[in-house]
């Protein structure tokens, strides 16, 4: 067997790195073991399938090629020039703090390529008569009291009257599959919709021949709606009394929790810095806005009605404020008019 024919033999092309070489000759021992496969030829495979191997193996100790490279941890934006090679599309789905704060991603795919031991026709050779039937694709029927059965199809050749050999590599489809695993890194401040370019890495790195072009997606959030100035909104329930007595309280940012402070009377609150990276890899953030809606109870308990009352008790006339103080001198003038015209 030659180192062409042996690489054949397991689908790979001559320039096929070890890793390629020890992934498919496991693929194919997975596949054509005696222990895993009751088919009557499988030991006839397996014993190509290990010589083909053995002889890559010694050709490649008598030349001294080294092994294949360490696999890369991480991928940029946008290489430099586009690889050559198929070119792999792919969305990935983010939350809203992965796009704002950059996150890493490892993708796994499988590719379909046609097979190269047999050009994508399935077979390594050309289809040859059935020796069994001579090419008729049928058998004479047995006799059964002296009288001849109906001629029945080859086993041999499935009726077909010619046989061929299929593609060990592919296992008689045309086409083989590989998979791939690349770490790409997304840099903060990416946008829905963006696309950003990866290297592919190469097979000898567990990758592929070309690059990865990434379309993003954002998730929804359970608080916050992006806008396209970098910022973000969100709109918070917050409790009634503690509005009033303009409380301390917690809110969400995409780094976490952050204690605000809260101003009766005010909704609308910004914080800033908070929001989006105005630009991919900047450090320059929006703003997040916060509306408050403050929720009072339905219903008071005898305590803080007591507390009310007295509240209510101790206002007096110089902290009433000056709508109020209007509308109370209004209303006074209204009701002594009309006492004055039922007295008149």
């Amino acid at each position: 067997m030659s180192i062409d024919q042996a690489y054949a033999e397991l689908g790979l092309a001559p320039a096929a790195s070890e890793a390629e070489v020890k992934a498919a000759w496991r693929r194919l021992v997975s596949r054509w073991h005696p222990d895993r496969n009751s088919a009557a030829d499988a030991a006839r495979w397996m014993q190509r399938v290990n010589r083909a191997y053995e002889q890559i193996r010694l050709s490649a100790l008598s030349e001294g090629r080294a092994g294949p490279a360490p696999e890369a941890t991480a991928a940029g934006d946008a290489p430099a020039s586009e690889p050559p090679g198929r070119t792999v599309r792919r969305k990935v789905r983010l939350s809203l703090e992965e796009a704002a704060l950059g996150c890493t991603r490892v993708l796994r795919g499988r590719l379909h390529s046609a097979c190269t031991a047999c050009a994508g026709r399935g077979a390594l050779a050309p289809a040859s008569t059935c020796t069994r039937c001579d090419g008729a694709g049928t058998l004479p029927g047995s006799l059964w009291f002296g009288w001849p059965s109906p001629r029945r199809s080859c086993d041999a050749c499935a009726g077909a009257g010619t046989v061929q050999a299929p593609c060990l590599a592919c296992e008689g489809q045309g086409r083989v599959s590989t998979r791939y695993q690349r770490t790409v890194r997304i840099p903060a401040g990416v946008r829905r919709g963006d696309v950003l370019c990866a290297d592919g890495a190469g097979t000898t790195q567990g990758g592929f021949d070309g690059r990865l072009e990434l379309r993003i997606a954002l998730a929804p959030h359970p608080f916050f709606v992006p806008g396209d100035d970098g910022g973000l909104r969100c709109e918070m329930p917050v409790d009634g009394l503690a509005w009033l007595a303009e409380a301390w309280i917690e809110v969400p940012t995409l780094g976490g929790l952050q204690q605000m402070r809260l101003r009766r009377g005010r909704h609308v609150y910004r914080l800033r810095g908070q929001g989006l990276p105005l630009e991919r890899r900047g450090n320059t953030r929006g703003d997040c806005v916060l509306t408050v809606q403050p929720v009072f109870p339905e219903a008071l308990n005898e305590h803080q009605q007591a507390l009310l009352a007295d509240l209510v008790a101790s206002t007096n006339a110089a902290a009433t404020p000056p709508a109020l103080r209007r509308w109370q001198a209004t209303l006074q003038a209204w009701q002594a008019g009309r006492a004055a015209a039922a007295a008149g």
